[in-house]
């Protein structure tokens, strides 16, 4: 974690300094060394959130992007449970930046628990993700009035695959710098649609007041319905019908 309490104060770690968790009140140590980012860790117990992951500077830098009092924020439900969410901004959604693996059952109860999720997760985790991703991206097609926007089939493509099924707005981070890309339109076992966002936009856009968002996905939808639509009429038209081809110079014998 990157924040702890101490006297009521949230502080990040440094050498020798003890702390306390923020959601129980639990012992908490300043981690420090040179091998892994700076963070606080449980004393003689585990983390006190089962959701929680190990961080790492890419974690660091994105949620960096970000002010201090919207990071680490607590999430309570009306029925007690209790999460840390990595970003919680003004407009109550909640910035999830996910690096480890993570099992189906734990993405859909994360996403019924803040309502207003956005993932991001980190395509360079596994070596073959990237390449597969951009082999999928060049065998895809455009799409008519939004050339930016490809359908995509996710079969060769395990990222793809496993995040095909979520119910919120997922973005991959391939390193690229300036872009991520927006996985839009998706459904388990349906082509995807996938779409370039510039980084510092979807940063802007959740520190400001602006919300094109909502805007962009709504076109997105129904480009790519009517995308679906157009295929499926174009399968079911019947082939047209060819007489064979008689020579009328040629009289039969």
């Amino acid at each position: 974690m990157k924040f702890a309490l101490i006297d009521g104060v949230r502080r990040v770690p440094a050498p020798g300094l003890f702390g306390t968790c923020p959601i129980y009140a639990h012992p908490m140590v300043a981690k420090c060394g040179k091998i892994r980012v700076h963070h606080w860790a449980h004393q003689g117990s585990p983390t006190c959130d089962p959701w929680w992951e190990n961080e790492s500077e890419w974690h660091r830098t994105w949620k960096g992007h970000f002010p201090e009092e919207w990071q680490e924020v607590i999430h309570e439900a009306e029925q007690g449970e209790k999460h840390i969410a990595d970003v919680k901004t003004g407009r109550e959604w909640v910035i999830e930046f996910q690096r480890s693996p993570i099992k189906p059952e734990e993405r859909h109860s994360r996403e019924a628990f803040y309502k207003k999720l956005i993932w991001v997760v980190d395509g360079t985790r596994r070596k073959t993700d990237a390449a597969r991703f951009s082999k999928a991206l060049s065998s895809g097609s455009t799409v008519t009035g939004f050339p930016a926007m490809r359908r995509i089939v996710a079969d060769g493509c395990a990222l793809l695959r496993e995040w095909s099924s979520s119910a919120s707005r997922v973005f991959f981070d391939f390193g690229e710098g300036g872009r991520i890309w927006w996985l839009l339109s998706k459904g388990a076992g349906k082509p995807v649609y996938v779409m370039p966002f510039p980084s510092a936009q979807f940063i802007s856009n959740h520190l400001g007041q602006t919300n094109e968002f909502d805007e962009l996905e709504k076109l997105a939808e129904g480009l790519a319905a009517n995308t679906e639509r157009l295929l499926a009429q174009s399968r079911s038209a019947p082939l047209p019908q060819f007489q064979a081809y008689r020579n009328p110079r040629r009289r039969r014998l």
